[in-house]
């Protein structure tokens, strides 16, 4: 698999749509997370990431526009004691729920599947990071139509054990233009990750994630010694 820098990926497409990634810094200290939004109707530009508790949540950045809630507003982070969710609508309370009655990433995503947005059927993707004694491991899930058909819902779940410092993984929603848009396919694209602080991470996406389309983006390393964390959001509404 070829493994590209951030700016080479982020250059790539000009609509992504969501994106998630997960890695670990280059020093190996701390757990990279990051989860970006773009839009391209007038609705889905009309928002901005707002921090609420451990994590975060969408927000209508002019109320007066907001044409329709659904598939727009809802928390994109949350914490569940040592375990960090990211997800791309509102299956994070879901993957919440589940997983403080003791059930599993992958199990909590079965009641689930891509958003009802026709035709465009967007996937779900998911990501989780689990700390513990000083190490991580994390998963990452997308559910999605069966090539366009909704009558079939194809779920993929990827499990990262140990992951090498230097380097995360990252899903994205959309694979390219079309009309409709088609889905991301195969596994999650490795990207090397620059030693860089927190700062200089979220410089790096958010200058090169298309400035026509890109919305908010969050960023949050997790020292993995203490599990203390540090974010950043940037909103392009302000």
């Amino acid at each position: 698999m070829k493994i590209l820098s951030v700016q080479e990926e982020l250059q790539s497409l000009a609509y992504h749509g969501r994106g998630i990634l997960i890695g670990k810094s280059a020093d190996g200290k701390q757990a990279v997370a990051a989860y970006f939004i773009m839009g391209r109707s007038e609705n889905s530009r009309n928002r901005v990431f707002v921090e609420d508790g451990d994590g975060i949540r969408t927000k209508a950045f002019d109320e007066s526009k907001m044409r329709d809630p659904h598939l727009i507003i809802y928390s994109p982070v949350r914490v569940l004691g040592n375990k960090t969710i990211l997800t791309n609508g509102d299956q994070t309370d879901t993957i919440y729920a589940g997983m403080d009655r003791q059930m599993t990433f992958e199990q909590t995503l079965r009641s689930r599947e891509f958003e009802d947005d026709a035709p465009i059927y967007t996937p779900r993707i998911s990501g989780i990071i689990h700390l513990d004694d000083g190490n991580m491991n994390f998963a990452l899930s997308i559910l999605k139509s069966a090539e366009g058909d909704p009558s079939s819902c194809e779920r993929f779940t990827f499990a990262f054990s140990d992951p090498p410092a230097g380097k995360a993984k990252f899903i994205h929603t959309y694979n390219g233009a079309g009309d409709p848009l088609p889905s991301f396919e195969g596994e999650p694209k490795t990207l090397s990750l620059p030693d860089v602080s927190l700062d200089e991470m979220t410089d790096l996406i958010w200058c090169n994630l298309n400035e026509d389309n890109k919305v908010s983006l969050f960023v949050r390393f997790i020292d993995l010694a203490s599990g203390r964390a540090e974010s950043r959001i940037v909103n392009k509404n302000k």
